[in-house]
């Protein structure tokens, strides 16, 4: 397997209280201590609180929640080989195996992380590829924008969108969509109409990224 075609870590060393109290989402009895998060593993991901509902969003609006799901939405039936770990990211948003649950805001989530590990360009020294984690300056706990779908287990898949310089000239082409820092931000992915979402979608300021070769581990201020 290419380094590139390698899938993704990502980790959240915050427990569930800490995360509800950052995105103001109920927990309930989420048993979420904290660690890292591999394909095919459960991860709290939090909703606009309305699974399997379909429609106009309701009045009163309905608290957000925190649920787990696992990490590798099932894909096509055609697909199943070449897809062990199931479908972990979104990058084609105009595929229709994606746009009925996007355009749908009720199918989209934020998926909580304090770093995440994208393949880096070759040692200079042995000409392996390096593990890139990276953390953000300005969040402590940050959300990919996520979408979830069913089928035999409730799964979700991260969206994806162009690199941006720093991962550009480690080589990537693309990186995992961060929301920015700004409840109005997450009050949108959940809650709004595609047109406004979808413009949350793009690259996360390398200037506001915190990169290492080691995984940092970030924890969220005591409140």
């Amino acid at each position: 397997m290419r380094a590139k075609d390698m899938p993704m870590l990502y980790r959240l060393d915050a427990p569930a209280a800490a995360v509800g109290r950052a995105f103001a989402t109920e927990t309930r009895d989420d048993p979420w201590a904290g660690g890292h998060v591999a394909p095919g593993q459960f991860a709290p991901v939090l909703t606009a609180g309305r699974e399997a509902i379909a429609g106009p969003m309701p009045s009163p609006r309905q608290p957000r929640r925190m649920i787990p799901r696992l990490w590798g939405v099932m894909p096509p039936q055609s697909a199943l080989d070449t897809r062990p770990h199931g479908i972990l990211t979104a990058r084609n948003l105009d595929s229709p195996f994606w746009t009925g649950n996007l355009r749908n805001p009720e199918f989209r989530c934020l998926v909580p992380a304090t770093a995440f590990m994208e393949w880096a360009s070759h040692s200079p020294i042995d000409g392996t590829r390096r593990q890139l984690w990276l953390s953000c300056a300005d969040q402590p706990i940050f959300a990919f924008a996520g979408v979830w779908k069913d089928s035999e287990v409730p799964a979700f898949a991260i969206l994806t969108c162009a690199a941006n310089a720093a991962l550009r000239a480690e080589g990537r082409e693309t990186m995992p969509v961060i929301l920015p820092p700004d409840p109005r931000a997450h009050e949108t992915w959940l809650r709004a109409g595609w047109d406004r979402a979808k413009a949350l979608i793009q690259p996360y300021s390398s200037s506001l990224l915190n990169c290492s070769e080691t995984h940092p581990i970030v924890t969220a201020p005591p409140r």
